[in-house]
């Protein structure tokens, strides 16, 4: 009786184009989840009422766009929602720490502790290859008497670094004199933050368009209004990132212009 109820709502013109989509399907077992059978009466009710009223609210508050919150257990056979969030947060957290690693007004000796060093037997941060200390207010050291082979690659570290270092070496020693915060290096600074949150949408980007590739796998299995759904859902995770990211940027920016 409730069903019937439910469908004596549905507005008139959304139930008689659904009506030849409907007829002759079997009717839903009890246990159907909503988004996975396509082939159920009230599955396809279900979905199409939902697409409309989403075009509705979205067509009646203009550019305002109606979320979508599915269920990943619902979904887990498609694609795993969970995974793809993570992975998405993955980006931010890497592009935070990309903010606190190299843009940074004040340059203190755990500001070169990640700089990576190219050597002929791979690929280490500075502070695994030589001693950082800071000699002064103006002058960070990095002595290599430990890997002294390394020096050259570790100068040239930190000159590409892009945390505008010019280091001079002296022996196994390297002096990096820190530059004088001018409002020419915090502008340079804010266009590198600017660039690293471009690059970091791009990886988003990359992950947003695998999961909806990985939906799309399912089109002949699942209905037109579940994969419509799922896309929705998985644009609407990356729209949300690429705000948080934003938000950082934004902080970001006012840092390091003062």
């Amino acid at each position: 009786m409730a069903v019937a109820l439910r469908c004596f709502r549905l507005p008139s013109l959304l139930y008689r184009s659904s009506f030849a989509t409907i007829r002759g399907l079997p009717r839903a077992p009890a246990s159907c989840p909503a988004l996975l059978l396509a082939g159920c009466r009230q599955c396809v009710r279900g979905m199409m009422l939902t697409r409309h009223l989403a075009n509705k609210k979205a067509k009646g508050k203009g550019q305002s766009q109606a979320r979508v919150n599915i269920s990943a257990a619902l979904v887990e056979d498609i694609i795993n929602l969970e995974e793809t969030n993570e992975e998405m947060q993955a980006v931010v957290e890497a592009l935070k720490e990309d903010f606190g690693r190299n843009l940074s007004v004040r340059t203190s000796p755990g500001a070169l502790n990640h700089i990576t060093v190219v050597t002929k037997d791979g690929k280490f941060p500075l502070n695994q290859l030589g001693q950082i200390s800071q000699k002064s207010p103006q002058l960070l050291v990095v002595n290599m008497a430990s890997f002294p082979e390394s020096t050259a690659a570790a100068t040239k570290a930190i000159r590409e670094s892009g945390m505008n270092l010019n280091p001079e070496v002296d022996g196994m020693i390297i002096r990096v004199p820190i530059p004088k915060v001018t409002r020419e290096h915090r502008e340079s600074l804010a266009k590198l933050a600017k660039q690293s949150t471009n690059k970091s949408k791009e990886s988003l980007r990359k992950v947003r368009s695998k999961s909806i590739s990985q939906v799309k796998k399912f089109k002949n299995k699942v209905s037109e209004d579940t994969i419509w759904l799922l896309e929705k859902q998985i644009q609407q995770m990356a729209d949300d990132t690429a705000a948080e990211m934003d938000k950082l940027l934004a902080a970001k920016t006012k840092e390091l212009l003062g």
